[in-house]
Order: C-alpha cells, then structure tokens, then sequence
C-alpha cells in the first residue's frame, strides 16, 4: 500500500539514470551555450530541477496505472458477488485474480491485500474505499467509493453499482488511449522541434565556428545565451503542457 500517491519516491535505479539525464543535458547545454566548462558547472545545480520535475510524470502514470487496474477490479468483485462470495470472500477472490493478471508487486494487489487485512480487522468496506479514494486522489475511485457509501447506507444495489462504475472507467481509459493515438504524431513533432534549436548551434559551431565566437568568452554573450536557454527552457515546457491532454 502507498500513503499518499500524490508523492513519490524514487528508486535507486530510477534515481540514478534521471541523474545520468540530467548531468548530460547539463553538459550539453553548457557546451553548445556557454562553450566552458565553468557554463558546464553554473548548470549542474538544475540536475535538481530536472529530478524534480520528472516526479509529476511518474505521479500521473502511476494513478493511470491504478485506476486502469482498479477497473479489473471491479470486474473480478462483479463476478464474485454474483458468484454468491460475500463482500470480504469477495474481495479475496478478487486478489487471486488480479495477482494473476498483475502480478504480486502490482499496485492493485497491494491495495487490495490491505483491503483484506483491515476487513478482517472489522473496518467498514465503505471506511477502506474512501481512504484509498483520498490516498490515489483518482477521480473514478472516490466517486466509487461515495456512491459505494451512499448505496450501503440507503440498501442500493451494490454491484449494478460496480457495474457502473467499471462502464464508466473503461470508457475513460478508451478515450484516453484515443486521445494519445491522436496527438502522438503532434507529440514527436513537438520534440523534434525542441531538438531543433540545439540542433542548429550544434549545426553552427562545427560548419561555421567563427559564427558564434562573438557569444563566447564574453559578458554580453552569456547574457544573451543565457535569455535564449531561458526562452527555450519556457518553450519546451509550453509544448509539454499542450502536448499533455488527459481526459
């Protein structure tokens, strides 16, 4: 079970290689704008950011994950209650099925574990939806968990519920993967245009080096590749942000 998944925490293998990125975007980005290795070094401190910044894509994929998970959830809870399981033997079942098609280290099934240890705890199911709710901050799994509430609550019909709910986020995730085909054309041509202005310094210093001396070596030329990595830096996040469309 994860406390909070709108943090995250890196592992060591992951921490590394963002680390191996970021220090050879910093050493290119020195090269290419500041041609020293004193530009090399003023850039290295951003490895920080860069680390950082990486965090919010990981948080986003990983919720994306769960709730793509948690909809096979559902499923597996449907078939056992109208296999006659009640709703704790149900929720077993449901761990069995989704360790075979998740496996055991997979976000769902340790949720559900401890979904099983609080029930034999005698915790309320309605208490231990809405905590995972507020623990993923995932849209479909706290509606879930407030009409599962309301529905205990009122004697609704639990599963036509679950069978709602599980239409609904299968919906989502289709559009979704929509979506994604769609702009995945405009998403390549994004990054190739970010490329491009590196590409073109890169382009200039080994055609035509004597082009770009007057920027190196001098204040006012760290002043003005300094705006211009500034600008870039703005523009890539600009494109990010468009090329990002979530449901």
């Amino acid at each position: 079970m994860i406390d909070d998944y709108n943090k995250y925490q890196y592992s060591k293998k992951e921490l590394s290689a963002l680390t191996f990125q970021g220090t050879f975007l910093c050493i290119i980005f020195g090269f290419l704008f500041y041609n020293s290795l004193i530009g090399i070094l003023i850039l290295l401190p951003l490895i920080i950011v860069f680390v950082k910044g990486k965090k919010d894509d990981f948080i986003s994929k990983r919720k994306w994950q769960l709730n793509s998970e948690f909809k096979d959830a559902l499923s597996s809870l449907i078939a056992a209650l109208n296999a006659g399981y009640s709703v704790e033997n149900a929720f077993y079942q449901a761990v069995v099925d989704l360790r075979q098609m998740y496996g055991e280290d997979s976000l769902i099934v340790g949720e559900f574990s401890g979904i099983l240890k609080k029930l034999h705890m005698n915790q309320n199911t309605e208490d231990i939806l809405s905590d995972l709710g507020e623990r993923s901050n995932v849209e479909d799994i706290k509606n879930f968990a407030e009409v599962f509430r309301t529905a205990k609550r009122t004697g609704g019909d639990i599963i036509r519920i679950m069978r709602s709910t599980e239409k609904t986020i299968s919906d989502k995730i289709e559009v979704e993967k929509e979506i994604q085909t769609l702009i995945s054309g405009k998403r390549l041509e994004a990054k190739v245009m970010n490329i491009m202005p590196c590409g073109i310094i890169c382009y200039l210093r080994i055609t035509s080096p004597g082009f770009l001396a007057p920027l190196y070596g001098n204040i006012a030329g760290v002043f003005m590749m300094t705006a211009a990595l500034a600008v870039y830096y703005v523009i890539t996040r600009v494109t990010k942000k468009l090329t990002d469309i979530r449901v």
